[in-house]
């Protein structure tokens, strides 16, 4: 690599170590990612930040701290400071090995599927095992601030949708689904993309730097949103994961509640594509949950296949 792109490194205690230096251009986080093979054979992940990020990044550091506690397979902390003369902020973490779920699972049986779900919800019921942290408001006023500058975006927003009302009414009518929810420590965004099926058979989780809040908990059950996003496509790998949650078939109350926070979903991707120029796309999202939902008549999305539980 130039001398001037190493530049921004130089000052990072670990720099002389450095024998590989390989960009990364996956996620969303506008952070600059590098794979770095270190003289003595190890892999590890570097993450480069701007300086006006440096108490969010630090936020994030110590969030990887806890979750490192854990018996999971994450991108742990090695070391944190400033770079490039002070103008940027690092990230040294492990590297975990392996493809991503997105890339593999189109190519696997049902049964692998189904398997790769169970290990991952294996995996988040452990994440949610650590307490939150300095909870300074209950989830539920949150949260409903959160619906409530949904509906009002939507309602002066020129652009509907023939589900919006439907999914508006819902919301209002169903909000004490998720009174007195408990919150803990969250990962913030178990998707598919930060989803690692490793060599070893095991499953790792990376990039813990998305916030359902401006901070590191939430609760459990808001976490699993983005499966139904994969249901749709992997119903196999989806009902696994909620299998090895909650060790068998979920408890009702966690579809009714889910169910919620799939309109909220809804409506917010709506809002999100609109101010984008891309409402067809939320209008597509909004149109396949109320499906998915039966008109917002059943709690237990089509894709959930409980003949594997029971």
């Amino acid at each position: 690599m130039m001398a001037k792109k190493t530049a921004v490194f130089r000052d990072i205690p670990e720099f002389d170590t450095f024998a590989k230096i390989e960009p990364l251009n996956k996620g969303w986080s506008g952070d600059k990612k590098y794979r770095i093979e270190t003289t003595n054979g190890a892999k590890l992940l570097l993450r480069i930040s701007d300086i006006d990020k440096l108490e969010r990044k630090k936020s994030e550091y110590g969030k990887l701290k806890r979750a490192a506690t854990l018996d999971i397979n994450i991108c742990a902390p090695v070391d944190f400071g400033l770079c490039n003369n002070g103008k940027n902020v690092y990230q040294l973490l492990t590297w975990v090995d392996g493809e991503d779920l997105e890339t593999i699972l189109p190519n696997l049986s049902e049964t692998e599927q189904y398997v790769w779900g169970l290990k991952t919800g294996e995996m988040l019921r452990k994440i949610h095992t650590l307490p939150a942290t300095e909870v300074v408001e209950s989830w539920d006023a949150w949260f409903y601030r959160k619906v409530q500058d949904g509906i009002d975006f939507y309602n002066t927003n020129p652009i509907k949708s023939e589900n919006g009302d439907l999914i508006i009414r819902y919301l209002q009518d169903k909000k004490h689904l998720f009174a007195d929810r408990p919150q803990t420590f969250i990962h913030g965004d178990c998707n598919k993309t930060n989803l690692i099926a490793m060599p070893n058979g095991q499953i790792g989780v990376i990039d813990f730097d998305c916030y359902n809040k401006d901070n590191d908990h939430g609760d459990p059950w808001y976490e699993f949103i983005p499966i139904n996003w994969v249901g749709e496509v992997n119903p196999y790998f989806s009902t696994g994961m909620l299998s090895g949650y909650f060790d068998g078939e979920p408890p009702h109350d966690f579809f009714e509640v889910f169910s919620y926070y799939l309109a909220y979903d809804a409506l917010a991707e709506l809002c999100d594509t609109s101010k984008r120029g891309e409402a067809e796309v939320g209008m597509r999202h909004m149109a396949n949950i109320v499906c998915s939902l039966s008109n917002m008549q059943n709690t237990i999305p089509t894709w959930y296949l409980e003949s594997l539980i029971t």
